[in-house]
């Protein structure tokens, strides 16, 4: 008879995007595999998924929202799929799982391991004092939790939220260094480009990209700086589509299309657990720039295979990005020769899924 397993995300997109290939070894490892999500079957990735062999379960998430009701609503919803399933082991990813699922997985004694993929504003902001205790509790009742970077692990460790001997720290979620390999460039033109990838928001540093665009507009014709990603807040349409050296790309189903005809992909986020849009660029052979912290830094080694700048900096953003506009030709091919092979050392996904299989084999 086959084990069961059973994913709860509140996002079809990063379980596929950053999973697939795990999900595809479980199944590869005769394991029965369920995922439940806030998304229909219609939906593109779903439907990739469940053509893999997965098995799809719709369970409605308010990600941001904070209504006690709603969340009662998902609890009772994951009792009642969980009682129905009987799964052998549970892996939870994002905040509301980690927290609920890990609650209905110890009410019904099921081994789970919860995933902190980054820590956001939910414990940085006034919300830490309503989220902390409720994550504590979730990782209380987990029997193994992963982190992505030190300094999440860390965070957990000295406010009491978590147990040492549950933690195991792996690579981010990896990156598949097959499909994300050096890839020939189309335009060959004159300009310089950047691309900043991500969704459209102020924790983002969309802010820090744009203030450092404006700063270079008038003595560097020659520059470019894309942005790849949906509005999360439409404030920022106008000052975008304001910018003559800014260009707003939309969205994109294969990102590599993007980052193979850009110089240098820049993340000036505020928090990461291990930036996937770091990874997957310079696996590409991207010289890289990004804020310096956590999720970020692990990735990047400064002035080896890119710049480290300070947080929430569009001053030193700017300085980053000069510095790099001043290599010569071969500098900066280097530089991405560097990102690469830093990449397959150590953060190739193989390296990822074995930790899982290792902590999913202890527990079944």
């Amino acid at each position: 008879m086959k084990a069961k397993i059973l994913i709860l995300a509140n996002s079809v997109n990063g379980l596929y995007n950053f999973r697939a290939e795990l999900v595809e070894e479980l199944l590869y490892k005769n394991y029965e595999l369920y995922f439940s999500v806030p998304h229909h079957k219609s939906n593109e990735k779903v439907k990739l998924l469940e053509e893999m062999g997965a098995v799809h379960i719709l369970t409605d998430i308010n990600r941001r929202g904070i209504n006690p009701l709603e969340d009662l609503k998902l609890i009772l919803e994951y009792k009642k799929l969980i009682k129905e399933i009987n799964p052998d082991l549970i892996l939870t990813y994002t905040i509301k799982p980690n927290i609920y699922g890990n609650w209905v997985a110890n009410y019904y004694k099921i081994p789970s391991i919860m995933n902190i993929t980054g820590i956001g504003t939910s414990l940085t902001t006034k919300l830490k004092y309503f989220v902390k205790p409720l994550y504590a509790s979730g990782c209380r009742r987990a029997d193994t939790v992963f982190f992505q970077n030190e300094a999440n692990r860390k965070l957990f460790l000295d406010n009491n939220m978590i147990d040492e001997d549950k933690t195991v720290l792996i690579p981010g979620s990896g990156v598949n260094i097959e499909k994300f390999k050096p890839l020939l460039r189309e335009n060959n033109d004159q300009k310089l480009r950047f691309l900043f990838i991500g969704r459209i928001m102020k924790e983002k540093g969309i802010e820090e990209y744009l203030a450092a665009a404006e700063l270079l507009e008038n003595n560097y014709s020659n520059l470019e700086f894309q942005i790849l990603g949906s509005y999360e807040e439409e404030k920022y349409k106008e000052l975008i589509e304001n910018h003559s050296n800014v260009k707003h790309l939309g969205y994109s189903k294969d990102v590599r299309q993007e980052i193979k005809e850009v110089d240098c992909v820049i993340n000036p986020s505020y928090h990461e657990g291990m930036s996937n849009v770091l990874l997957e660029s310079g696996a590409m052979a991207k010289p890289l720039i990004a804020s310096n912290i956590p999720g970020c830094k692990e990735i990047i080694d400064d002035e080896v295979n890119g710049y480290l700048f300070e947080v929430k900096s569009a001053l030193s953003l700017k300085d980053k990005i000069l510095q790099f506009v001043n290599l010569t030709k071969e500098q900066k091919t280097e530089i991405g020769k560097k990102s690469r092979e830093k990449i397959v050392r150590e953060f190739d996904r193989e390296i990822v899924i074995d930790a899982y299989l290792n902590e999913i084999e202890k527990l079944i």
